[in-house]
């Protein structure tokens, strides 16, 4: 029996009416498939009734990723013997019928993964493939299986929830890029979270993976399959890396003894080593399935950054202003702030149950004062006070709206900046215990920045 003929006979349910939970619905409405939809916190979703309470009559659950699997409503569904179902696993499922031919490229990591599956969608646009990048970014993957474009490449960015509630994907190539504290709230302890991520070892033909990352060098020898590393180290035979100023590929050449180039890391913007990092895992995906090193080269020169990430807004004065509101966790803001010398670092928000000291001890050194905001701020200061006592630090109170409060990080930030100095906006927390989401974030920074020095 084909998924779409099982959801036609069962009494199927949608548990979540966020995201995940619309973009369900809208396929089970096109498919003429009768649902309901479960929600403990709303009664409405786009004009669809949402059910606080599970009915009774359930054979087929729908799981938007963000449930953990140990919530009452889960286990409630489970001791009756419904059948749970991701979108991931359900987007394979119709994958296998409408488009059994089509590629699946998997990217997770705690930081890196929407520009490395933008890059790789970059560099496959550039290529004889018909491609998109989405998952946790874009379009859902139910859409794009579903898509009239016959997309025959899915680039597919992938949380944590999403690999945890995932069993059917099988991947022709992965990449880990790194792991680090993030979500340790959802998934209670560090070794749960790293085992979620490591779990796509097991569904990837070849796997495309971080050396520089000590957890990822460390977890991944307990899995088996095609590993290839990339780091940025001259590399090895069956490695991917950097030589002087070129990046090499020693694994998808018809000799590994011998290298082939696929560009500069100046065709990389920003050149930031986390952002070379992300090249080329991108670059790795795309050679294990038969691109061409010339084709990776223009897909990367051709790709920029989204906004909110290592964004360039405002260069005066011998100060430049950094928009990183995407940087949402510590891992985050240590790349960030570990690209420039002398920084202003505006942070704080929401935790998630993230510690600092990594971030304070590794980028200490260059940072000249801290700008907090938000609910864990102490937090952060804490751990400057431990480990970099040198920085000055002030604290921005929420008085007014959000707008008015970053105005006055902003005019904080002017007054302490002097030449040479960069102000950057990584948080390392995320952003909703004040704005909307991060990039509500780095747009009210980036309105601030430009009045404030009347840009």
């Amino acid at each position: 029996m084909s998924i779409i003929d099982e959801l036609r006979k069962s009494n199927v349910i949608i548990v979540g009416a966020g995201m995940t939970g619309k973009s369900l619905a809208n396929f089970l409405v096109k498919e003429k498939i009768e649902f309901q939809i479960f929600d403990e916190k709303i009664s409405d979703m786009d004009g669809l009734p949402v059910l606080n309470e599970l009915p009774q009559d359930i054979d087929l659950a729908l799981v938007s990723p963000g449930w953990k699997k140990d919530q009452s409503d889960i286990v409630n569904l489970r001791n009756r013997g419904v059948r749970l179902l991701s979108e991931l696993d359900l987007a394979w499922s119709l994958k296998e019928i409408l488009a059994p031919n089509q590629i699946w490229l998997g990217v997770t990591g705690t930081n890196g993964k929407t520009t490395t599956v933008q890059m790789l969608e970059s560099i496959l646009n550039q290529s004889q493939f018909r491609a998109i990048a989405c998952g946790n970014v874009g379009l859902p993957v139910v859409e794009a299986v579903t898509s009239p474009e016959n997309f025959e490449v899915l680039a597919i960015e992938l949380s944590s929830f999403q690999i945890e509630w995932s069993n059917l994907p099988k991947y022709q190539a992965i990449s880990i890029l790194n792991i680090a504290d993030d979500h340790i709230d959802w998934h209670e302890t560090f070794d749960n979270y790293a085992n979620s991520k490591l779990k796509l070892l097991d569904a990837a033909e070849i796997s495309i993976l971080n050396s520089n990352d000590p957890e990822i060098a460390l977890r991944s020898t307990a899995h088996g399959g095609k590993k290839v590393f990339f780091s940025l180290s001259t590399p090895n035979p069956w490695e991917i890396g950097v030589v002087e100023e070129l990046l090499v590929d020693r694994a998808f050449v018809a000799n590994p003894q011998n290298a082939e180039s696929f560009g500069q890391l100046l065709d990389v913007h920003p050149s930031a080593p986390h952002n070379i990092s992300n090249a080329m895992a991108a670059a790795g995906l795309a050679l294990a399935i038969g691109v061409s090193h010339p084709v990776v080269n223009s897909g990367l020169k051709n790709f920029k950054l989204d906004l909110h990430r290592l964004e360039l807004v405002l260069s005066k004065d011998g100060i430049d202003w950094i928009n990183d509101s995407k940087a949402t966790n510590p891992h985050a803001a240590k790349a960030a702030l570990s690209s420039y010398q002398s920084n202003i670092w505006i942070a704080g928000g929401l935790a998630k149950g993230a510690r600092m000291a990594d971030l304070i001890s590794k980028t200490g050194s260059r940072i000249k004062a801290a700008i907090l905001i938000g609910q864990d701020r102490e937090n952060i200061a804490a751990e400057l006070l431990r480990l970099a006592p040198h920085v000055n630090i002030y604290r921005i109170d929420a008085e007014g709206d959000a707008q008015e409060m970053m105005d006055r990080v902003v005019t904080q930030a002017k007054d302490l900046a002097e030449v040479g100095d960069t102000v950057i906006l990584a948080p390392a927390c995320a952003s909703m215990d004040q704005f909307k989401s991060y990039a509500q974030r780095g747009e009210f920074f980036s309105n601030s920045v430009r009045k404030i020095l009347k840009a």
